[in-house]
């Protein structure tokens, strides 16, 4: 599993921050840094979940 934020559209709503905020932080200039792109197997479905939840659809993730 690979999670990856496009810049250009996210808006750094923080939404995928506060639901795993072991995966996602928001820097200094409020822009999205993914923390951990390849996240454990623990944090799967929160993952999963915060990608859905992205009000811009900025998230992307890569199962394979």
């Amino acid at each position: 599993m690979e999670v990856r934020v496009d810049p250009l559209v996210c808006e750094a709503n923080g939404v995928c921050v506060g639901l795993v905020p072991e995966v996602f932080d928001l820097d200094d200039d409020d822009a999205l840094q993914i923390a951990q792109p390849t996240p454990p197997a623990e944090l799967a479905d929160r993952v999963r979940h915060a990608v859905r939840s992205c009000p811009k659809a900025a998230l992307t993730l890569n199962e394979d």
